[in-house]
């Protein structure tokens, strides 16, 4: 999961003209809000199984509040990795920094099944999950609208411009799904309150044996050069219609936008 800057807020940059990640209001992902739900459907889906929603996230000190979220709505546990190192970080270094924690979460019980979103809301890069399946060493199955499994099979529907694809795959396995894979699940009072009981673990670069110049804004491939605010809105164009002229007066308008 991926703990994003409010797009209600007023969002702004860093001097080194990366996102301002601490002095801004920011929650959980919206699309990552669609993969804690459709972790929590698999879990009750396996009946007596015994199945473990661990949630995870990269992020300032303040993503503890995305953590938290996904506690209340249903994951049985957490970890939240946070290290001043990883701000600036690509998303080569962000999938390293992930692969890494999913192995140290592995040595201690299996993972079958890593689910992520189809995109951050912020960056819309859509690409970490390739780059965790192929650090993994596992196959990945993205863009799901349909998820269905049984036993370790997974079988998924990705919808595309022309055509629904249907793709299966046996766990381990990495897996993404669409805000097409059904609505999130709002976190309830009894889930709140549970939450407070449910184990986090905090880690940092070394206790998952990534070096400091591994991650970070001086090995990121890309770089933002320059930033621009954006310009204030201009006051909009009112067509009265006292004389009767506002109607021809409307068309133009429309007309010189191309709008018909």
């Amino acid at each position: 999961m991926k703990y994003v800057p409010d797009a209600t807020a007023d969002r702004q940059f860093e001097s080194d003209n990366t996102v301002d990640r601490v002095g801004v209001d920011g929650l959980l992902s919206e699309l990552d809000e669609y993969a804690v739900e459709q972790s929590l459907q698999i879990k009750e889906k396996a009946e007596g199984d015994d199945v473990t929603v661990t949630a995870l996230c990269v992020g300032p000190e303040k993503a503890v509040d995305a953590v938290r979220k996904a506690l209340q709505m249903g994951a049985d546990k957490a970890v939240h990795v946070t290290d001043e190192a990883i701000a600036g970080s690509d998303y080569v270094a962000t999938s390293l920094v992930l692969a890494k924690a999913v192995e140290k979460i592995g040595a201690e019980e299996k993972v079958d099944l890593v689910v992520c979103g189809m995109a951050s809301t912020d960056a819309s890069g859509s690409v970490v999950p390739a780059m965790l399946a192929e650090r993994l060493g596992l196959p990945q199955v993205t863009l799901a609208s349909v998820i269905e499994t049984q036993g370790d099979q997974v079988r998924i529907k990705r919808d595309g411009d022309t055509a629904t694809e249907v793709i299966g795959g046996t766990m381990p396995l990495v897996l993404s799904v669409t805000d097409q894979s059904g609505e999130a699940r709002y976190p309830s009072f009894k889930g709140i309150m549970a939450a407070k009981k449910k184990p986090m673990e905090t880690w940092s670069l070394s206790d998952l044996g990534v070096e400091a110049e591994q991650v970070g804004l001086s090995v990121a491939w890309t770089e933002v050069e320059e930033t621009t605010a954006r310009p204030p809105r201009t006051a909009g164009e009112i067509v009265t219609d006292e004389d009767g002229s506002g109607a021809t007066a409307l068309t133009e308008f429309l007309a010189s936008k191309k709008f018909i």
